[in-house]
């Protein structure tokens, strides 16, 4: 029985399934053949939402004694964008000067092929872990992430699954291996800002209401001033206005509405109880002020909307889990990972619900690039440190 002690071919069969969101592509069944041999039971639930795509998810188990470890990430992938503009076919998995190109190489086929080999080895090697392991797979964390690990977390728990603690294996290393831990990550949230005015001719504006200027008095509270100075774990929280939108296609009619959607990242100086009445506040005094409507006695007629389901901030302070990949990650590679809670949301942030979760995996340097590759090499490095990591967290 052939098992999948190699990192680069588990992701070269990864690669060349087109699992672009939401299709399966293949992708979960190249993986469930790499598991079966190594004893795990494997179920592919598929998860409907009136609205969203059906996804199929992969939820494998190779039970044990002792506690429950859980690698959890996805095989679907950004569409490549112009594929001509590729060097190598974004499907070919093809290896050019030790590096290996082909969408999700990095994002995330790449740690979960490292994690496979690293289970391959221990079970070649060593046999038994002295516990449970299980993969947690799903097919829609690059799209709405509404059928993906969101239910198949609940399906798992009402089936009786309990974990310990989970890996997620997204790339977080921002230059080489070793950099960076995540332990935690901002919240999110996003809004959409409605200025009501009332439609005229530019040339007679005090018969009219330019909600323009009614969103641009919004728009300067909702950025000054910032929200917070950061704290110990986290950097500062962000709002930044994404799109602002009118819709006039016509130069000298003052339109009758503005919009303005934004999205905040915020630290654990806030909750999203406490963010949206923040908002809330700032919007409402600022629709009395006149600093773009000199003349208007009557405030800033708007409504606001809150877009998606929000995510919490979260941080891990699990030390056996930290410790135990920090060491693995220094004794493999000389440096002692920083931990961070940088960067945007990952499936993380469902999963911290279930049990304490980290985040480690390849260099993210070519994520949803063209071009998207991964040194060999660094395959091989991440399979050491994710099986030093076994040893460590079970041991």
């Amino acid at each position: 029985m052939t098992l999948p002690i190699d990192p680069a071919a588990n992701l070269a069969a990864l690669i060349r399934c087109p699992s672009v969101t939401p299709a399966e592509g293949g992708a979960l069944s190249a993986l469930e053949a790499m598991l079966k041999p190594l004893g795990f039971s494997i179920e592919r639930p598929v998860f409907h939402e009136d609205g969203t795509p059906d996804i199929e998810n992969l939820y494998a188990r190779r039970s044990g004694n002792g506690p429950h470890l859980m690698f959890a990430g996805h095989t679907d992938v950004v569409p490549v964008g112009d594929a001509a503009a590729w060097t190598h076919p974004p499907f070919s998995a093809d290896v050019r000067n030790g590096e290996m190109y082909g969408r999700g190489a990095v994002d995330m086929k790449g740690g979960i092929a490292c994690f496979v080999a690293a289970v391959a080895r221990h079970v070649a090697t060593k046999g038994e872990f002295k516990g449970s392991v299980s993969l947690l797979i799903t097919g829609d964390e690059e799209g709405p992430a509404i059928n993906g690990t969101v239910k198949l977390l609940d399906w798992a728990a009402g089936k009786g699954e309990n974990w310990d603690a989970a890996l997620v294996g997204e790339p977080t290393n921002p230059d080489q291996l070793g950099d960076m831990i995540k332990i935690g990550r901002r919240g999110s949230i996003s809004g959409t800002v409605t200025v009501h005015g009332r439609q005229g001719h530019v040339g007679y504006p005090h018969l009219a209401d330019n909600p323009v200027r009614g969103l641009m008095t919004l728009a300067d509270a909702l950025l000054d001033p910032v929200l917070d100075t950061g704290t110990k774990d986290f950097q500062p929280s962000n709002l930044e206005i994404t799109s602002v939108d009118v819709g006039n296609p016509a130069v000298n009619v003052i339109p009758a509405k503005a919009t303005a959607t934004f999205n905040i990242r915020f630290n654990d100086t806030w909750t999203v109880d406490t963010l949206q009445a923040e908002i809330h506040n700032r919007l409402d005094r600022a629709s009395r002020r006149r600093k773009y409507r000199a003349g208007y006695e009557e405030p800033v007629a708007f409504d606001l909307a809150w877009r998606d389901p929000p995510s919490e901030v979260f941080l891990t302070r699990d030390d056996k889990l930290v410790a135990a990949l920090s060491g693995s990650i220094r004794a493999v590679t000389g440096r002692m990972p920083g931990l961070s809670t940088s960067g945007g949301t990952s499936d993380a942030r469902f999963i911290k619900d279930y049990c304490p979760v980290v985040e480690f995996g390849l260099v993210g340097k070519t994520m949803h690039m063209v071009d998207e590759r991964v040194a060999l090499a660094d395959l091989e490095t991440l399979t050491d440190i994710y099986s030093r990591f076994l040893e460590d967290w079970f041991g």
